[in-house]
């Protein structure tokens, strides 16, 4: 879990640094706006962001919650990693003073999320449990101060923070006992937090602006029941205790917000027209007749791979999905990898954009744990390294561009997306049941294999915005709304070879990514950016096992539950034609 704390906080770092970045930036290009060539004469009036605004927003990113055992401390687990898609609306009031705005804003979200760990794990001779915990609603409520600049202050750079709340749904079940009723415990709870995060607001027309965020949410948990759970040995049944919570989350978000008091069809007067554009002219997001602009991006990335097996035959051993006998978690599997994208725009704002990429990666480590093996009460987990490890991936959107101009466009997407990850895991160390031993210290041999697929919808948003003359500023947030995965997993050192194929749909996912780029001529740009990708298949996706009960017999359906995420900072390179 140390690699894996890392990798989070390494990506908060990232995430912290690239909105860091942004701000330095643009600050820098106000202070040097006087030096640069403006495309056309602009009227002496400057624009004002005083006054009430409504609007919307998409957005998604991480979580995590964190379960105290009041067993002792855990040799495992105990954090659940929540991917969330959420979707809402904001109000809020501005007033301007010179270049500086202040604001209050309210925002409310519905969340779509998943996430599950293993808790309460203080020993191998105790039946710990499987946590889940997840947001379904935020709301903030947050001051904001930010400062206006470019040609006529039309670009907000901006901090706010305040209060936030949240609705989690939890569960705390323990793990299969060997028979016999299963206790569980659900909570359903709200709690006040505090919120962080920081933002760039273009102005696109006087009624309306686009804005492109990031926030960080951290909220206190309250201490809730834990069931009574099995000790052996020696035996004894440990009464129900409590559990202490805490969660934070990560989320990016493109919003458009629309301000009162003017007519929603106008045009900003300082527009440029790239018809009436100079040889010379700087970039622009949206061109009058065809574009494409192409490249190449470096991504450095972390991923993991959970398969949640549950007790079998469900209906006999336990009634529920959510108590398992297996848990094979994959973690810490940093990778790099290359990938080609590319957009065309037509005069009727309708464009096509996508990006196809391959990775390797030799890091990492997968956690194989079960309950009930050996002893009737044991809980086993061991550890094996990871390595040959690869992964392709591409995505195709259609979209429309709604709201467009010569600094700006903002349009809805659909597509299909595509991931696939393959690797073998090597040694075996013990870590919970002494009782339960793997391969002997310095054996390396490769104990199996996962290969996984993933093939899932898309439907988003998709906006760019010029902040200056050389600087843009891209994101994406995309929804996936179903999944079907395809999975085949490979055990090579037992008595006979036996394999795993998987199948499940349902679920959901997320997908989000932004970019900051610098043209260095009007048409070649570079930029940094970071994405966060994760999907997940409902808890009844389907496993059959070939050689589980002798060699080539094929027993009954297992159900099980998997779930995927990648995540890092990439560096690209493009070109564009106009």
């Amino acid at each position: 879990m140390d690699q894996e704390n890392a990798g989070m906080c390494l990506l908060r770092s990232q995430v912290l640094l690239l909105g860091a970045l942004i701000i330095a930036l643009v600050a820098s290009d106000a202070a040097n706006a006087a030096d640069l060539v403006p495309v056309v004469k602009l009227p002496p009036a400057v624009w004002n962001w005083s006054g009430g605004y409504i609007g919307g927003h998409v957005g998604g990113g991480y979580g995590r919650t964190s379960f105290s055992n009041p067993y002792g401390p855990s040799i495992y687990g105990d954090v659940v990693d929540t991917p969330v898609f959420l979707a809402g609306g904001q109000v809020g009031y501005n007033w301007q003073n010179n270049d500086w705005v202040f604001g209050v804003e309210l925002d409310v979200s519905g969340d779509v999320s998943d996430g599950t760990n293993t808790c309460l794990a203080a020993s191998g001779f105790i039946v710990s449990a499987n946590c889940k915990a997840g947001p379904n609603v935020f709301a903030t409520g947050t001051g904001r101060i930010g400062y206006a600049f470019g040609a006529l202050g039309h670009t907000l750079a901006y901090l706010k923070g305040g209060v936030a709340w949240q609705n989690n749904r939890s569960d705390v079940f323990n793990n299969f006992e060997g028979g016999g009723p299963q206790e569980k415990t659900h909570f359903d709870y709200g709690r006040v937090g505090g919120t962080i995060g920081l933002g760039v607001e273009q102005a696109l027309t006087p009624a309306w602006s686009v804005k492109i965020e990031y926030d960080y949410l951290h909220f206190g948990g309250p201490s809730v029941a834990t069931p009574p759970t099995v000790q052996d040995p020696p035996f004894a049944i440990l009464p129900a205790n409590t559990t202490g919570l805490s969660s934070n989350y990560h989320v990016g978000k493109i919003g458009l917000n629309y301000h009162f008091g003017a007519d929603p069809w106008t045009q900003r007067s300082d527009a440029p027209l790239y018809a009436k554009a100079p040889a010379g002219a700087p970039p622009i997001a949206y061109a009058p007749g065809w574009s494409f602009e192409g490249g190449s991006r470096l991504w450095l990335s972390r991923g993991r791979f959970q398969w949640n097996a549950n007790a079998v035959p469900l209906d006999i051993a336990t009634g529920d999905p959510d108590i398992l006998i297996s848990r094979l978690t994959y973690h810490g599997l940093d990778g790099l990898s290359g990938d080609a994208f590319g957009r065309v725009d037509s005069p009727w704002g309708i464009f096509l954009k996508g990006n196809i990429g391959l990775g390797r990666f030799n890091k990492g480590n997968m956690n194989d744990e079960d309950w009930g093996l050996g002893p009737p009460f044991s809980y086993v987990n061991t550890i094996s390294g990871q390595a040959n490890g690869r992964f392709t991936y591409y995505t195709a959107d259609a979209g429309y561009d709604f709201l467009r101009g010569a600094n700006y466009k903002v349009g809805g997407v659909i597509g299909w997306s595509y991931y696939e990850q393959s690797s073998d895991s090597r040694g075996c160390v013990q870590i919970a049941n002494p009782a339960m031993p793997c391969l002997p210290p310095g054996d390396d041999r490769v104990m199996g294999s996962q290969n996984t697929q993933w093939n899932a919808p898309r439907l988003g948003l998709s906006a760019e915005t010029m902040l200056s003359e050389q600087w843009r500023l891209s994101t994406d947030v995309a929804y996936l709304p179903w999944i079907d995965f395809k999975g085949r997993d490979n055990h090579l050192l037992r008595p006979t070879t036996t394999f795993a194929e998987q199948r499940g749909n349902g679920g959901g996912g997320v997908h989000i990514e932004g970019v900051l780029s610098y043209f260095i001529t009007k048409h070649f740009s570079v930029g940094v950016g970071a994405r966060y990708w994760a999907m997940w298949t409902k808890k009844e996706s389907e496993v059959t096992c070939t050689g589980c009960g002798d060699q080539g017999i094929t027993i009954g359906t297992q159900f099980s539950k998997f779930s995927m995420e990648r995540w890092g900072t990439f560096f690209q390179a493009s070109y564009r034609f106009d």
